[in-house]
């Protein structure tokens, strides 16, 4: 599995970016060239825990935006499957990112589970330069919280000590 210090591998992959016969675009790393991105994938569309992060990932989009953070998420359906999924799900009809088709990009990442193929729950914090600040990846059972992704993309960004507890506006720590 790719980890922080690692160069986040270049792609282009088709992706869902709406729900519209004409929503089904071609995203790659270019179209984020010299920002911060979060990049993440989850296991299946047509799940249950899947959409509430997605769901909430949308709604945070505003915040990530004043971080200028791109958002991306993907699996590995393909980005019809990502289309009839948003069209049927009311809490993804809206989704303000896209949804890639990450077949490829998975494997890359080393994210994909042992038996059945498909992502586990990973977490990409990306810098300007390409390259992993954060990882975070679990099993997909449990969904991943979203603020702990601004908390923790706020104290990347901050390039300063931080503490566990630490939020956006909190003192760092200072050494010496």
């Amino acid at each position: 599995m790719l980890t922080v210090g690692d160069a986040f591998p270049a792609f282009s992959a088709p992706a869902c970016i709406g729900t519209g016969k004409d929503d089904i675009k071609s995203v790659s790393n270019r179209d984020y060239a010299g920002r911060w991105v979060v990049s993440f994938c989850y296991p299946k569309d047509f799940t249950v825990v899947c959409p509430t992060e997605l769901a909430e990932f949308h709604k945070q989009l505003k915040a990530f935006a004043d971080r200028d953070t791109a958002v991306v998420g993907g699996s590995t359906d393909n980005e019809y499957s990502h289309l009839a999924w948003r069209r049927s799900h009311p809490d993804l009809k809206d989704l303000g990112y896209p949804l890639i088709a990450a077949q490829k990009l998975a494997p890359e990442l080393g994210i994909l589970e042992k038996t059945e193929g498909y992502c586990l729950r990973a977490t990409f914090i990306v810098d300007p330069h390409g390259v992993i600040q954060w990882v975070d990846v679990n099993q997909g059972r449990v969904g991943r919280s979203v603020a702990e992704v601004l908390r923790v993309l706020d104290a990347l960004q901050s390039d300063e000590l931080c503490p566990s507890t630490w939020k956006k506006g909190d003192p760092s720590v200072k050494v010496g």
